[in-house]
């Protein structure tokens, strides 16, 4: 992170700063973070067992924002591997809001950024770099955000810069609506859903990027088959295919490598709600995507 660190920034790198010193403009993420885990810490200790219902229902929409992120953040917007119908990306752009995976602007340039820089001091989230924890979840509040304008100028409709207005009004929803079906159903369907949901998220930056044995300048990114359960089988887990091949839209590779996500985009691909859709077939081995080959710089 050294080289895109602003002036006002001191010496020493933010990886090495105490854990609850945010970066500039970042209290608000900080606060978010804190009070979604002890909100979901308290409604465990109260509400254990939520029953079936509640249980359920939190699960389809931490699913279904899983979905959101995978199809529409990742593959659509990031690589490019992909293009969605207007109305199904606005749709996925929510559930993943919803679910608390931020705007999409800012989602896509942190991770194109990651790609671009990955495995260096100037990788937003490398936990070769600041440690498992750095990688895991400090780096959303220590670390300077990349800048839309350099790693998503493609992204530039209004349509996309509106969710930014719409994130903190969503957010909002998203922590109390469950208030009314009962002080259960407020913790279950909010804090506790959206701690799950950002530890599986950044289970990628972190033990998705742990492979043994890797030295400097080589991918540490791995497959890690167990995160497949808390990822719903949606295909995240499957890193290391995806860095190898990171512009094709399948990250699922064999038939034991279950990857929802390809599946929902083959049956929107089905239905004309999916086109240019990246295979395996469609790059050659190790070449990147053009999303990549574009914004590495």
């Amino acid at each position: 992170m050294a080289s895109t660190l602003s002036p006002s920034y001191p010496i020493l790198p933010p990886w090495t700063w105490p854990w609850w010193r945010p970066a500039p403009g970042q209290y608000m993420t900080l606060i978010w973070v804190l009070l979604i885990h002890v909100t979901a810490v308290i409604g465990l200790l109260l509400y254990p067992l939520p029953g079936w219902p509640l249980f359920f229902t939190a699960g389809v929409l931490t699913w279904l924002g899983g979905l959101g992120t995978t199809v529409c953040y990742h593959r659509a917007l990031a690589h490019r591997a992909l293009r969605l119908h207007p109305v199904v990306r606005e749709l996925l752009i929510f559930l993943a809001l919803f679910n608390g995976s931020g705007a999409p602007l800012s989602w896509t340039a942190n991770h194109r950024l990651h790609h671009a820089k990955a495995d260096t001091p100037d990788d937003i989230s490398s936990p070769r770099i600041g440690g498992f924890w750095w990688a895991h979840l400090r780096w959303l509040w220590q670390a300077e955000q990349a800048s839309p304008a350099r790693y998503c100028p493609d992204l530039t409709e209004a349509s996309y810069r509106v969710w930014r207005v719409l994130q903190i009004p969503l957010l909002t929803l998203s922590f109390f609506g469950g208030l009314a079906l009962g002080p259960a159903a407020f913790f279950w369907l909010g804090a506790i859903r959206l701690v799950f949901a950002l530890h599986g998220q950044c289970f990628v930056n972190s033990v998705s990027h742990l492979r043994p044995g890797t030295q400097g300048g080589e991918d540490s990114s791995r497959n890690v088959p167990w995160l497949a359960l808390w990822h719903g089988l949606q295909g995240e887990n499957w890193h290391h295919n995806h860095h190898a091949r990171p512009g094709i839209a399948q990250f699922g590779w064999t038939a034991t490598q279950v990857d929802l996500g390809w599946w929902v985009i083959r049956g929107l691909e089905q239905l004309g709600l999916a086109t240019a859709v990246h295979r395996p077939k469609d790059l050659q081995s190790g070449l990147q995507g053009p999303a990549e080959q574009k914004h590495r710089t």
